[in-house]
């Protein structure tokens, strides 16, 4: 299932399915601060991308930075992945919405897009970042990815962005709230 919108001069897409089988220049890791790797999408991605390799790439960030802070993001190869590269961000874990969740998550979303034009990188696939074990509102987050992805389109600094999301009912949400906002 996927569903197209233009924005400017690309596109944002929303679909169902494996963020790590998508032939893209980058998929985006919700990573956790220490790249460490763990569960749902972190996990499948470090797995697929193969875990020695790209936990020594995150290592060698983290030694360099010390940890992610929530908003920013970092770049990888893709390694063992269809995609090029990896671009690394954290999330905020939700905590009521008055500890900046939402301009974190949009920084999440913006940052991400920022680097990815910086990598001449044309093509970027998103996983809903925030809205697994950190707890975000679905519905919240999809509005301020979403509108944040329309608006990095129109600005130029990726071609096409694919918000890649896991089962029918994750989808339905992401797609109806895109077709308010596209």
């Amino acid at each position: 299932m996927q569903r197209t919108w233009s924005a400017g001069p690309g596109r944002l897409s929303v679909r169902e399915g494996d963020i790590t089988r998508l032939t893209v220049d980058a998929v985006v890791n919700a990573a956790n601060s220490r790249l460490a790797g763990g569960g749902g999408v972190d996990g499948a991605i470090h797995r697929a991308a193969g875990i020695d390799r790209l936990q020594a790439a995150c290592r060698e960030i983290i030694r360099e930075i010390g940890s992610l802070p929530p908003g920013e993001a970092v770049i990888t190869p893709g390694f063992g992945l269809p995609a090029r590269h990896i671009i690394h961000t954290v999330g905020p874990i939700w905590r009521g919405g008055a500890n900046s969740e939402p301009e974190l998550l949009g920084n999440a979303y913006r940052n991400s897009l920022a680097l990815a034009h910086r990598h001449d990188i044309q093509t970027l696939a998103f996983p809903a970042i925030s809205c697994g074990v950190y707890g975000y509102p679905v519905e919240d987050a999809a509005r301020i990815a979403l509108t944040v992805l329309k608006e990095g389109i129109e600005a130029g600094l990726v071609i096409e962005a694919v918000m890649v999301l896991h089962g029918e009912a994750a989808y339905d949400t992401w797609s109806r709230i895109a077709e308010d906002i596209l």
